[in-house]
């Protein structure tokens, strides 16, 4: 958390922490007598966390185009950290345009790395959020959700500065954690097949 003014803008960006029915009283005597389970993740929680998602991609572009790379990498970083569940274990990521030896991206490093690229233990990152990306859309072919697990599958519509369409087939598995947000633990990106 070094870049407060990031970490409140990622979480902004997520909208990831919901009041839901079942978080915890606001007053921590009430809290300590009546400890609840977070709530179930709903299918609104989740088409919020796919946009959240989207908006990220597109502030880091931007902030890249607008304010440097330094900039971008620290609001990059903020956001891996506020949407992804690295802090407790690795997180299933395999990026679109990943090649081996460093096609899983387990740790936090190799997500930052492929967002952003400029990291040497990743030298095929050029840096896929610094692409110019200013748009993005959701096209979900399911949502499967079993109380705090949610996964999704489906498509994701991007929109470069010239106005470029680029599609990418997309499967996200989220957990609600403690104080409410959804964390990502899977995330698989690819390029859909072409027979021709």
């Amino acid at each position: 958390m070094k870049h407060t003014v990031h970490l409140v803008s990622a979480a902004a960006l997520f909208a990831l922490i919901v009041p839901a029915a079942g978080a915890t009283p606001s007053d921590p005597a009430l809290a300590a007598v009546t400890p609840r389970a977070p709530a179930a993740i709903t299918e609104a929680d989740v088409i919020a966390a796919q946009n959240a998602w989207g908006e990220a991609l597109v502030t880091i572009a931007t902030t890249y185009d607008t304010q440097g790379f330094d900039e971008a990498r620290d609001v990059a970083e903020d956001i891996i950290e506020a949407a992804y569940n690295y802090e407790d274990g690795p997180v299933l990521f395999k990026p679109t345009l990943a090649a081996p030896p460093t096609t899983f991206r387990t740790t936090a490093e190799g997500a930052l790395a492929y967002f952003v690229g400029k990291n040497d233990n990743f030298p095929g990152d050029s840096g896929f959020a610094l692409k110019g990306w200013r748009g993005y859309s959701v096209e979900n072919s399911a949502i499967y959700i079993d109380g705090n697990t949610a996964i999704s599958m489906g498509n994701v519509h991007l929109t470069d500065a010239a106005g470029n369409k680029t599609t990418v087939d997309k499967t996200w598995a989220w957990t609600r954690a403690e104080d409410g947000s959804l964390q990502l633990v899977l995330h698989h990106s690819s390029l859909p097949y072409s027979a021709d």
